[in-house]
């Protein structure tokens, strides 16, 4: 009996933030890099580095922050005008 050689993982997409500035976060997605500012995105900018940088992946185009319990679906990051807030910064 041969062996197969091992597949691909089910996921190879690397999803990660990148860089934190005064300004707002940068997240690296599937080999694209996106700028989240702070004035579309307030939810970030009090947040402590470990709360920013716990991002998952989790389902098609969802990103979640779970020590901030902010979902972000990628098409609100990219064309963040088409979704005016909801919710308050606090």
């Amino acid at each position: 009996m041969k062996s197969e050689k091992a597949g691909t993982t089910i996921s190879d997409n690397k999803t990660e933030v990148t860089n934190i500035s005064s300004h707002g976060i940068w997240l690296f997605h599937d080999s694209k890099e996106y700028f989240l500012s702070y004035k579309q995105f307030p939810w970030f900018k009090k947040a402590t580095i470990k709360e920013v940088t716990n991002v998952e992946y989790s389902s098609k185009n969802h990103f979640y922050w779970p020590d901030l319990d902010v979902d972000l679906h990628l098409e609100s990051i990219e064309n963040p005008e088409k979704y005016p807030l909801v919710s308050k910064e606090n």
